[in-house]
């Protein structure tokens, strides 16, 4: 009984996010691949510019930690 009624509601739940996020994964999977060539340099670019938000994100966390500790 208990088991029916907790798979019951994980499928609620379930079904409840997919309805909601539906569009965006449509939107998501729409842009996934970009439309425009990008030169080696402009790659090299954005990829440097991931590991800085990364890197500001880490310090971030850190910074978070140690003046709530």
């Amino acid at each position: 009984m208990v088991r029916s009624i907790r798979e019951l509601f994980n499928k609620r739940i379930r079904n409840f996010f997919r309805k909601r996020f539906r569009k965006i994964i449509e939107i998501n999977q729409k842009y996934a691949h970009s439309s425009i060539k990008m030169t080696p340099a402009v790659s090299f670019a954005l990829l440097m510019l991931r590991f800085y938000l990364i890197f500001l994100v880490i310090i971030l966390i850190y910074k978070f930690i140690t003046l709530a500790g």
